[in-house]
């Protein structure tokens, strides 16, 4: 069962309504408990009255019997002036010399109940000119009873005062939980105001500092949290203006040269003796400009797969890597005829994104045999989990094994040969989207090693279809 707001509490602010709700709750205490306490005292006096009446009339019922049966006793004897007397039997009420009869409650059945015997006594409320008076009777024998009227006329004042104190006390109760719920709103809200505009002037400056944090409460772990989100947003930021200029860098280039050979081609076929270029001239830079937009065509699908800032792939299966591997070698080889290959696998299975991972083990392999010098070996291994891919070329010096996988990285030597330095960046980034790790280092075999880890399992596993993950 959910608790809904009304309306009118949603539209105000949040310290209104806490200064609402701080003053509703505060106010029904204070009022329930001047409640509580204005019937608690009222049952108390009454109480009290009650016993002594009770008690009294039993002493006088005891003291002042006659042999007539008749009351000879004033009212002052019985030790107050505002008790009223007078005796019933069955046929009538008898009242003392000098008392108005018209004052007098009338009295009734309870009473004459007590005078016959069949109740021990009475005691009830009755009104009479107006005044309420609070009624006790007592048995004296032979069928007649002792009645006591005592006025509440002085209860009622005290009550009434009471009534009214208590009164000014909640009301003015409230008014206090007014103001504490306000100091409180003012106060326990202070920090949520300064994160709040800490805020609005991130987003309107696009300031991406983190905002200073203090104490150790929700609003301090608010804070920080924000923080995170604030440097995870700063470095995606980061990595966002380092993918564009990067990527506006290394685009230059093959477009600079396209255009170059597309504005040779235009002049020659424009020019005035119309004579044109040699067809092998033609044909040449045709082939550059072939070349060119494959590189560009490559360089693009590269930004792509690195704009690809997923922590999860959009579709997994289960996979064999062993076949991954194979597919990618066959691939490789097409492009790089004059390498041998020498491959060493066993059974490893993954759950992953399988058009992703044949490409980062394609751009290992690439990698590897662009570096391999003619009739060279590529050495792959592929054991528990780890591959392991060796060339016998010249290595990776050690001042850029800490960056070959940063993105367009390339090191002195291979600035003049083609590709983007990418391939190795996609590399890292499919890997560690399945939870895996990749590493560079000087191979035994003279070249570089370039070693790939995937989290998988040695067992055979069965084939699932790809699920689609949202």
């Amino acid at each position: 069962m959910s608790f809904t707001h009304p309306a009118w509490l949603h539209r105000r602010s949040l310290a209104g309504r806490v200064t609402i709700l701080s003053t509703l709750a505060v106010g029904l205490v204070v009022v329930l408990i001047a409640i509580v306490g204005y019937f608690t005292v009222r049952m108390q006096l009454q109480s009290s009255t009650d016993d002594s009446l009770l008690q009294r009339a039993q002493i006088a019922a005891r003291g002042y019997v006659n042999p007539a049966g008749q009351l000879q006793i004033p009212s002052w004897v019985l030790g107050a002036g505002d008790v009223r007397v007078a005796t019933i039997d069955a046929q009538a009420v008898n009242i003392p010399d000098g008392e108005p009869f018209s004052d007098f409650p009338t009295l009734g059945n309870p009473e004459r109940a007590v005078a016959q015997g069949s109740a021990p006594y009475s005691l009830r409320t009755l009104s009479a000119a107006g005044t309420s008076y609070r009624v006790a009777a007592v048995p004296l024998g032979r069928g007649v009873a002792l009645v006591l009227a005592q006025s509440l006329a002085s209860q009622d004042r005290v009550l009434t005062k009471l009534g009214i104190l208590m009164l000014i006390l909640g009301l003015g109760g409230i008014i206090a939980a007014g103001f504490a719920g306000w100091g409180v709103a003012t106060g326990g809200l202070r920090p949520v105001r300064r994160l709040t505009s800490d805020v609005e002037r991130i987003a309107r400056t696009e300031d991406l500092t983190p905002i200073p944090v203090e104490g150790d409460d929700e609003i301090a772990r608010l804070a920080r949290s924000f923080n995170e989100m604030l440097v995870a947003l700063a470095a995606s930021r980061d990595r966002q203006k380092q993918l564009v200029a990067d990527a506006g860098h290394e685009l230059r280039t093959p477009l600079t040269s396209m255009r170059t050979n597309i504005d040779l081609l235009t002049q020659a076929d424009a020019g005035p003796d119309q004579l044109g270029l040699e067809p092998e001239q033609r044909a040449e830079l045709l082939g550059d400009v072939r070349a060119q937009m494959e590189e560009l065509t490559t360089l693009i699908g590269d930004l792509v797969e690195l704009a690809r800032d997923e922590p999860l792939p959009p579709a997994v299966e289960t996979m064999e890597l062993p076949e991954v591997l194979d597919h990618a070698i066959t691939r490789v080889r097409r492009r790089a005829p004059s390498v041998e290959w020498a491959i060493d696998t066993e059974p490893w299975w993954v759950v992953g994104e399988t058009a992703g991972l044949e490409r980062a083990v394609t751009n290992l392999l690439d990698n590897a045999a662009k570096w391999s010098p003619e009739n060279g070996i590529v050495h792959v291994s592929l054991h528990a989990g780890e591959l392991i891919v060796d060339d016998e070329g010249p290595g990776i010096p050690e001042a850029d094994l800490p960056h070959v996988f940063d993105r367009f990285y390339r090191a002195a030597e291979s600035r003049s040969m083609p590709g983007s330095g990418l391939g190795l960046a996609i590399v890292r980034q499919v890997v560690e989207r399945h939870s895996g790790t990749v590493s560079a280092s000087r191979s035994p075999y003279g070249g570089a090693r370039l070693v790939m880890r995937v989290p998988g399992s040695p067992s055979p596993a069965p084939r699932t279809k790809p699920v689609e993950v949202s």
